[in-house]
């Protein structure tokens, strides 16, 4: 224990002179403890972006299940249910971001309160008997929903630099794709306890779904870690080396949220362009986590049968997040990748697209698009991600970062759930119309970011050249 205390007063003082001098020491890259902070960050975290999609997706899975009937529901209603979760949720992101930034702040009760409360409320949607009843639950999920899948990418950035960054954040996006996933396998088995205790099965999959929830955040009450330079997962040693690598990868961050200029944070490109990029990948995501049940059984399957067909669709979601990040982070470029998922999703529309003017595509190749649309939007959401955060300094943009990205760019959930129309049933042009459009401006935001950040780094060159200098804080390359 002293000889850890002695390294890390050691470590912690070349640090300081260092910094002091406006320089970072080359400390040694090599952090033989990095899979300790695999472990206990990446799962626990992972689930509440897990629970974010399964309580948000299994509203789809409970629609064929016969929640529209049993609520006595308008027209228009599912739809409705759909995008008033999202007006808290889009809302709350930010400023609880912040909160969890503060100092006296815990990650781990912050997160884990907010899961109960989410837990609580989500069973609850099996028991209302209102149409009413449903919106206001909706409504209250989306306030405490808001807080996991923003803290937690912001905790996850905190803890890694950023060539190490990609990969984990696509780890944290496949337990998102897992929600849908487990949610159809869960709906599967749940639909065969209609009757029980007298209730519909639509209501038995809300409650044993909401009771996960509750289960699980009891795990993050006691594994979520605190933020790295409070953690206790890591030795004192490790701990002030991971700061040491941490200040070299990205220079000396102010950690508090104090005398923050937050206009320019809350103006800064180096966030807007990957949450119009996300917005428009989420367009995807969005569409399918809420109708693919819905669409695959207007292909002419069973509700049981569209259940676990669509088990295999958010599977591939996941082998190109983590495949895109592994091939990222051995190449160090992020726009290539983007621009190979909006392609995939473009193909993916297509097909509906097709589908819906001339009616003649096949329910094999319309459920092929469906793969193309999801392993292209995931594969989008974890490099903006990535990208975005590659790119900024200091805790107050992080902060404001991850969650404006996860916030604002999950706004595409209110076209997503207005555009399929009940009347245009099977074929939804104007959804497929819509969804294409949005998908090819995607594209086109990455081509533009990547100018930006391109010419800015030209002009750092030359200015280096003729002055010298040194990435700080302030001034540094853009990762492209």
């Amino acid at each position: 224990m002293n000889t850890d205390k002695k390294a890390a007063a050691e470590i912690a003082a070349q640090d300081i002179d260092s910094s002091e001098m406006g320089v970072v020491n080359n400390v040694s890259t090599k952090q033989s403890y990095v899979l300790k902070m695999d472990l206990r960050l990446i799962p626990i975290l992972g689930c509440t972006y897990t629970i974010l999609f399964l309580d948000r997706t299994n509203i789809a899975n409970a629609r064929i299940e016969g929640l529209e009937e049993g609520l006595n529901m308008p027209s228009h209603g599912y739809n409705t249910a759909l995008w008033i979760f999202f007006v808290p949720f889009i809302l709350i992101e930010v400023p609880s971001n912040l909160i969890m930034g503060l100092p006296r702040v815990r990650p781990k009760w912050f997160l884990g309160v907010n899961m109960l409360l989410l837990g609580i409320i989500a069973t609850c949607q099996g028991l209302t008997r209102s149409y009413g009843g449903l919106l206001a639950l909706r409504f209250l999920m989306g306030i405490f929903e808001a807080t996991l899948p923003a803290g937690a990418a912001f905790l996850i950035n905190e803890y890694y630099t950023r060539a190490q960054m990609s990969l984990r954040y696509a780890c944290f996006f496949c337990f998102g794709a897992l929600g849908p996933c487990i949610s159809g396998i869960l709906a599967y088995g749940i639909r065969n306890m209609h009757g029980i205790a007298g209730l519909e099965g639509f209501r038995w999959i809300f409650i044993i779904e909401g009771l996960v929830t509750i289960f699980i955040s009891f795990f993050v009450f006691v594994f979520v870690p605190d933020f790295p330079e409070r953690t206790n997962i890591l030795s004192a040693t490790e701990r002030e080396h991971l700061l040491a690598v941490l200040r070299q990868d990205k220079g000396t961050q102010k950690l508090d949220l104090k005398k923050v200029n937050w206009l320019k944070i809350l103006t800064d490109y180096k966030i807007w362009f990957p949450t119009l990029m996300f917005f428009c990948c989420d367009m995807t995501a969005a569409s399918m986590a809420s109708f693919i049940p819905t669409i695959l059984t207007e292909l002419g399957w069973t509700a049981a049968y569209a259940q676990a067909m669509s088990v295999p669709i958010w599977l591939t979601a996941m082998v190109f997040q983590v495949t895109g990040a592994f091939l990222s982070c051995r190449t160090g470029w992020r726009f290539p990748f983007i621009l190979f998922g909006v392609v995939c999703a473009m193909i993916g529309w297509v097909i509906q697209l097709v589908y819906s003017e001339h009616g003649n595509v096949s329910a094999a190749v319309r459920y092929f698009g469906l793969f193309c649309m999801s392993g292209g939007a995931f594969l989008q959401m974890t490099m903006s991600t990535a990208w975005m955060s590659n790119n900024l300094r200091g805790r107050a943009s992080i902060a404001a970062g991850t969650a404006i990205v996860l916030g604002f760019g999950n706004c595409a959930n209110f076209i997503a759930t207005n555009i399929f129309i009940k009347a245009e049933a099977p074929y939804y042009p104007s959804a497929f119309r819509t969804g294409l459009a949005i998908t090819v401006a995607g594209g086109g935001f990455c081509v533009t970011y990547a100018g930006l950040l391109w010419r800015h780094n030209r002009k750092l060159a030359r200015k280096r050249v003729e002055d010298g200098g040194e990435d700080d804080q302030k001034e540094y390359r853009y990762q492209v």
